[in-house]
């Protein structure tokens, strides 16, 4: 039976118990304040542990940030935390910084995805704190040298059918479509209204007008910054410190931690099958894709409208201004590569796998030039009834240790990470304070079920 996201948020909220298995719990909610919310539970201050929780979260994109905020957003009030960061490249390094950004609840088939509301919803929310954090920083005094981009191109997607087939499977998904993220379908006279020099293969196109293009790296070093406030605003409140620290260094084993915290979760997408505690152990598949960084030449002076959406084809166009435009992305199946290096073997390659496909919507993109490549390694789930869904929950079973710490793991979001990180993280975090993966939804837990 589905448990829906929201009946595990209102579970995991409900009551926080220890972590480690001690013969005494870190700290006891016989007492707990009438005015508390049901997502950040005060404790009475003579059942608060000596000692700080210390939890440790691995990788600092979109699954290890949001893990991070959350933590600190709903654990109890009165606790003492401290939840410390380990990204050997730093925030938004790895996959998750070179994603497309292209962000809606949809499939390929714009059919809605799993929990795509709920999802969809969250990630709003997220990216609202994030902006809220960035402008707050930058209205700070003495902030004047901080800079970051724009963190959200809203500008819409378009999506068009190829054929008559897709046609029909597009217009039918269409209808179920969420008031909050429209489908219009639209003939070729709007479609060339909102692009100039669009070519449409069949008939019509779909476009979602709310959906968005969000810049992830500037979205990360927004999260994080949002994360900071919130233990700022903490510490000044009276209540018992919260700490936040990010470290720039790599862990090799996970039993290496095990002495310092309470948890470690681990969000380090494809790198967690390098981890020697759970290579080989984890029913992921490595993917790894390249983007294409292409601008206008200064030459030319028709540029890419400010209010032309994004597209989405065999190939994405992600506008990232009138003159920028990111390309993507390819797929490959063999490589094990994490590198956000491309050789330029690699690098050609990709450009004459994608410009080609996009060109078949915007043949105009043959005016552009290739600036750069990037690449990132997707860790791609395994595909259940409800589609590919990422992976959560304790991996204790799988580590021989000592259980003094508890080990979980946030991973296998593939392409869909902006889209799945907020509410996933949320869950997660919850089910890190309560001590228990049982109040995750079925769908995410069934891969312990399954040999890698």
């Amino acid at each position: 039976m589905l448990i829906s996201a929201a009946e595990s948020l209102q579970s995991a909220c409900s009551l926080i118990v220890p972590i480690r298995r001690r013969t005494r719990p870190l700290f006891s909610f016989n007492s707990i304040s009438s005015s508390s919310s049901p997502s950040s539970v005060r404790c009475c201050s003579s059942s608060l542990p000596l000692r700080p929780i210390r939890y440790a979260v691995l990788g600092a994109g979109f699954a290890g940030l949001s893990v991070a905020w959350h933590l600190l957003k709903h654990s109890p009030i009165d606790l003492h935390l401290t939840v410390d960061i380990f990204d050997e490249s730093g925030i938004g390094c790895g996959a998750s910084g070179v994603a497309g950004g292209l962000l809606h609840p949809y499939s390929p088939k714009v059919k809605l995805l799993w929990q795509g509301d709920n999802c969809w919803k969250e990630c709003l929310k997220l990216l609202s704190i994030a902006e809220a954090a960035a402008e707050f920083r930058k209205s700070t005094p003495g902030a004047h040298e901080f800079s970051i981009g724009e963190i959200i191109h809203r500008r819409g997607i378009l999506r068009p059918a190829m054929d008559a087939k897709s046609l029909e499977i597009l217009t039918k998904n269409a209808e179920s479509c969420l008031p909050s993220c429209r489908i219009e379908s639209i003939d070729k006279e709007a479609a060339e209204t909102l692009v100039p020099n669009i070519h449409i293969p069949f008939k019509s196109l779909f476009y979602m007008p709310e959906a968005l293009n969000v810049h992830p790296l500037s979205y990360l070093q927004a999260l994080f910054m949002a994360c900071e406030n919130l233990v700022k605003e903490t510490s000044t409140s009276g209540s018992y410190k919260k700490e936040l620290h990010l470290h720039k260094r790599s862990v090799n084993q996970l039993t290496d931690l095990a002495e310092e915290y309470d948890a470690v979760v681990v969000c380090i997408g494809a790198k967690a099958d390098f981890l020697p505690e759970l290579a080989g152990k984890l029913p992921l598949r490595m993917c790894r894709g390249v983007i294409a960084h292409v601008q206008l030449p200064d030459h030319v002076k028709e540029c890419y409208p400010d209010h032309s959406p994004s597209i989405l084809s065999d190939a994405w166009l992600a506008v990232q201004g009138p003159r920028d435009l990111l390309v993507g992305s390819t797929w490959d199946w063999k490589s094990r590569n994490p590198s956000r290096e491309v050789t330029a073997e690699e690098a050609s390659q990709a450009v004459d796998e994608l410009i080609p496909k996009a060109s078949t919507i915007y043949p105009k993109i043959k005016d552009w030039t290739f600036v750069k490549a990037r690449a990132g390694l997707r860790a791609m789930p395994p595909l259940t009834s409800q589609g590919s869904l990422p992976l959560l929950g304790s991996v204790d079973h799988l580590l021989d240790s000592n259980r003094n710490c508890r080990y979980w793991f946030f991973g296998g979001l593939g392409a869909r990470g902006l889209l799945y990180h907020a509410l996933l993280g949320k869950l997660m975090a919850q089910a890190v304070l309560q001590g228990d993966d049982s109040i995750l939804p079925s769908e995410l837990t069934s891969w312990k079920k399954i040999k890698s």
